[in-house]
Formats: structure tokens, sequence, C-alpha cells
């Protein structure tokens, strides 16, 4: 096994020593996402992590809905829901379709609803 020993005695409230396995730095490395990715990765959860958000992406994991009935459905206004709704369509994780005088919303494929599933799954254990 490879390591080396740092040093880090200027530090009280660290560690003294540090060792560093190389070949686990280097695999980490070699499976790293690309910056762009990593952005983009961190966007999705930033979207989530806003309970109006994720209220509407849970909400539309039942069928499509338009933005009067979220509105209904969270309690705010049609105006905070549009809001909320552009950003997700920005992020990619809803799309929306007109008929009529009507914009319905839906989540964009069931890749979302896995990830909130499989969050909800591990929060229950």
């Amino acid at each position: 096994m490879c390591f080396r020993v740092v040093c880090m005695a200027d530090y009280e409230d660290r560690c003294q020593c540090r060792i560093i396995h190389e070949e686990r730095v280097d695999g980490a490395r070699s499976k790293a996402l690309a910056p762009d990715e990593v952005g983009r990765l961190a966007n999705f959860f930033k979207a989530l992590a806003d309970t109006t958000r994720l209220s509407i992406i849970l909400a539309l994991q039942h069928g499509e809905m338009c933005v009067c009935d979220l509105a209904a459905f969270l309690a705010v206004s049609e105006s905070a829901v549009s809001h909320q709704l552009r950003l997700l369509r920005q992020l990619q994780l809803v799309t929306n379709r007109r008929q009529g005088p009507v914009l319905y919303y839906r989540l964009v494929d069931d890749h979302v609803s896995q990830v909130t599933d499989l969050v909800l799954e591990h929060i229950r254990e």
C-alpha cells in the first residue's frame, strides 16, 4: 500500500498527521465528473432543495397540472408558481404544453420521479 504522511503540527484543531492513500485519490480523479456535469448536478439538487419546487415536482408525479391548479394545491399565487415553474423548465425538469388558453406542466421524464422516490425511500429507512 502506498501512502504518505504529512505532519500538520501548526493546526491544533486537526489531526496532527494525515495519511493519504494515493491510489484512492488517483482512482477518484480518474472517475471524477467533468466540472460542467458537477455544476448541472448541483443545480438539480438546488432546484429540489426548495420546498415549493419540490412540492410542484411531487404533485406532477401524478400527472400534468396547469398553473392555476398548482397554485390552488400549494395555496400560493399563480405568479409564485409560474416563477418556480420557469426555473424548473430552465433546468429541464418540467416541460409544458398549451391547450387553448391553458398551459399544462408535466415532468420531463421519469428520472425526476425516480430520484425523489429513491431519496424518500432512503429517509424513511
